[in-house]
């Protein structure tokens, strides 16, 4: 090893282990062509023939055939079809949908459908999300989701029943 350049063992190891270099958060906006759910929207940019499909960062709305589900996707269907907005995406998940935080006239879309109650701040291991203090908001005033006794967590539905769309 003596003589390479760091950058280049860098690089190799790199790809030698599979280890995932996240590239900087990219923004661009478009107008928004349908709302699939409480949490899924399809976007066409500038010269994009057909719209792309893009999950709201750091929320978790009910599955369309959960209780909340439908209300979640008319509540986001008022706020943003056929509207322009910027996204500012990290990444795609695992479905190839662009993961971002989407903002409608500077505000971001996802925290407000959150303090409304019509989702959750999306949990990964011991973390709240980044929304905790609106869900609490939205729960202590019992809006949305929140005025059922137990709403119950997409995850947990999703566990105990699947998924509410047809395998392909």
């Amino acid at each position: 090893m003596q003589g390479l350049p760091l950058r280049r063992i860098w690089v190799v190891w790199v790809i030698a282990s599979g280890a995932a270099v996240h590239a900087a958060p990219t923004a661009w906006s478009g107008r928004v062509t349908a709302v699939v759910d409480g949490d899924t929207i399809r976007v066409r940019g500038p010269g994009q023939d057909l719209p792309r499909a893009v999950r709201i960062e750091g929320i978790d709305a009910p599955e369309i055939c959960q209780s909340g589900g439908d209300a979640a996707r008319q509540v986001l269907r008022q706020q943003v079809l056929h509207r322009q907005v910027t996204l500012v995406v990290s990444r795609q998940d695992e479905y190839g949908r662009d993961l971002a935080t989407v903002l409608l006239d500077g505000e971001d879309v996802g925290r407000r459908l959150v303090l409304e109650g019509h989702a959750w701040s999306y949990r990964f291991r011991n973390h709240p999300g980044p929304y905790a203090r609106e869900e609490q908001a939205a729960q202590a005033a019992a809006r949305g989701l929140f005025a059922q006794a137990e709403p119950e967590r997409p995850g947990d539905f999703r566990r105990r029943h699947g998924s509410c769309h047809p395998p392909r």
